[in-house]
């Protein structure tokens, strides 16, 4: 859909998505486009941004996100579209709400809800259940309007459950005729416009209850089958969370979905703590098979640690499983506060000893009071902290126990002090193997789970940390160049889901833009909201520095501000039309 309307970004530095040197020009956006770059001269009879000092680059793809719910209730997608952020892919990790029965509502909300840790009331409430196929899904969704453009996976769980009924859920091994009646929904769910079928092979992925998600472990053939309903619409992309604990195993998988479907497959990729080197032998067997299978193949990768905040207000903190602590758990924040800061709690809970009890994920307890490997988060926002600056490292050069220690930072800010507690790529305590994974050529950035994780992760803000950290500020490695991360957040994420009308400044592409003031790029540091249905808890995280962020040639921010323009639309892919 184009918008009648005329736009000129005056002298900015373009960095157009190409990977080249940036240079200034004007660039001319009419009815959506991008008409012109260059120098325009004379009046300009439309609107005119200043963009002279200032950075234009193409909006950038986040090609992993979670707003499947959000969608169906919200326009704004935040806190994504405030990270410059104009298409997002959803229905990552093979978890979503379609196709759904009405009798299987449930049980894909609670696996949302597990897997995503998005509270259960927030869907309860929140999801309007106006389709039951995938077809039907996007065509809601097409209805709708949204400050970025969204294209949508289909789901391994949901089409298991939806193929199997009760069977699927349970894990039952899929029938010949299970697996043909995937095939057949997938190939129409490609062809109604999905951009290709996503999965899990991981672990650590389970449903509110504990127990593994439908389609853990399920069996190659069944993942071969479905793959090939992608090879029948001729379209498609292959999206695999993989459990990598056995590499060589796991990439065949991969190869085998790959090699049958002829489709492109796209796996997440981090450094797992246990296993630190299984990253680069994963990576090696991706590059044997594209180079002597000619299998298309690639990684996405996180440009800083996966891990996890903690704090009072967050799904965890160090004293999450201590006793006492639980016996205020459900008490208001301040309340909370007030509680902790009597001496007698507090000598309560330094002296207790942290329980599991019916914690869902029994590492759970260890990640939260593993003093170790916690660090603070501050403000600005450090992701990547001096091992030395650990909390257990801080206590012992004060002479102090590390849980008293984190008793008193934890009630600072009035209980909103952040924690953070990196779980995969800081098993060397630095970003150098993020920076690895970022230059190599089979990958694109990801992983920002945008809408997922509400009580402790924040990683939509990847975008706005990816140019300031790696392009700019980081001082405990080697810098990347900028224009090589803005080709990755564009171009090459664009490139990687077929979406070619975007990712480049160039006349003729669609005029997804954004206007950014790079000495005044921030991150602040994530807080959290209760605007979710049900007053449901989310992590949102503010940037500062965005002059203008254009979707179609329309402003949906104005220095850092939302506007009220709307015009992101539900893109769908496009499948061979001769099937």
């Amino acid at each position: 859909m184009t918008f009648s309307s005329h736009l000129l970004l005056r002298g900015g530095t373009v960095v157009d998505g190409t990977g080249a040197a940036p240079f200034e020009a004007d660039v001319e956006v009419i009815d959506g486009r991008i008409a012109r770059i260059g120098q325009v001269t004379g009046d300009y009879r439309g609107e005119v941004i200043d963009a002279r000092g200032k950075l234009v680059m193409p909006g950038f793809v986040d090609v992993h996100t979670h707003y499947d719910g959000q969608v169906t209730w919200a326009e704004r997608l935040l806190p994504s579209s405030s990270h410059g952020v104009t298409t997002a892919i959803i229905g990552n990790c093979g978890v979503g709400f379609a196709p759904c029965r009405p009798a299987d509502r449930e049980v894909l909300v609670h696996l949302m809800e597990g897997v995503e840790d998005v509270p259960e009331i927030v869907f309860t409430q929140g999801l309007p259940w106006a389709w039951e196929t995938f077809p039907q899904y996007l065509d809601f969704l097409a209805e709708r309007r949204f400050d970025m453009d969204i294209g949508a996976y289909l789901p391994h769980a949901a089409l298991r459950v939806y193929a199997m009924g009760e069977r699927g859920a349970r894990r039952e091994p899929a029938t010949p005729a299970d697996r043909q009646y995937m095939r057949a929904l997938a190939a129409e769910a490609v062809h109604a416009g999905a951009f290709g079928f996503s999965t899990s092979r991981t672990i650590n992925h389970r449903s509110s209850d504990g127990s593994n998600t439908p389609m853990y472990q399920a069996a190659t053939q069944e993942l071969v089958d479905i793959a090939c309903g992608l090879r029948d619409a001729g379209a498609g992309l292959l999206q695999v969370v993989a459990g990598f604990t056995q590499p060589v195993e796991d990439v065949g998988v991969l190869r085998a979905m790959a090699a049958a479907s002829g489709r492109p497959l796209s796996v997440s990729l981090a450094q797992n703590h246990e296993h630190l080197e299984d990253w680069r032998t994963i990576l090696g067997l991706l590059e044997r098979s594209v180079a002597e299978e000619g299998l298309q193949l690639s990684a996405q990768v996180c440009g800083r640690a996966v891990g996890m905040l903690l704090g009072l207000d967050m799904a965890l903190h160090p004293f999450s499983f201590h006793a006492a602590y639980r016996a205020i758990a459900d008490l208001p924040l301040p309340e909370r506060v007030r509680r902790l800061r009597e001496p007698a709690m507090r000598e309560r809970l330094l002296s207790e000893r942290p329980e599991a009890g019916g914690a869902r994920d029994p590492r759970a307890l260890m990640r939260a009071v593993d003093l170790e490997g916690i660090y603070e988060l501050g403000d600005p926002p450090d992701y990547e902290p001096d091992p030395a600056r650990s909390i257990a490292a801080r206590a012992r050069a004060t002479c102090q126990s590390p849980q008293a220690l984190a008793y008193e930072l934890l009630l600072r800010n009035e209980g909103r002090f952040v924690f953070m507690r990196p779980l995969h790529n800081y098993g060397f305590g630095s970003l150098d193997v993020c920076g690895e994974m970022l230059r190599h050529p089979l990958t694109v950035p990801g992983l920002g789970d945008g809408g997922a994780h509400c009580g402790y992760i924040c990683d939509a803000s990847l975008p706005t940390f990816m140019l300031t950290h790696w392009a700019r500020d980081r001082a405990r490695g080697a810098l990347l160049p900028l224009p090589q991360i803005v080709k990755a957040l564009t171009h090459d994420c664009a490139a990687l889901m077929g979406l070619h009308d975007r990712g480049l400044v160039a006349p003729g592409r669609k005029a997804d833009l954004n206007v950014i003031d790079f000495d005044r790029l921030r991150l602040h540091p994530p807080r959290v909201t209760y605007d979710l249905p049900g007053g449901g808890r989310r992590l949102v995280q503010d940037a500062s520095g965005y002059v203008a962020t254009l979707v179609s040639g329309q402003v949906t921010r104005r220095h850092d501000e939302a506007t009220d323009a709307l015009p992101g639309r539900l893109v769908r892919a496009q499948a061979r039309q001769e099937c």
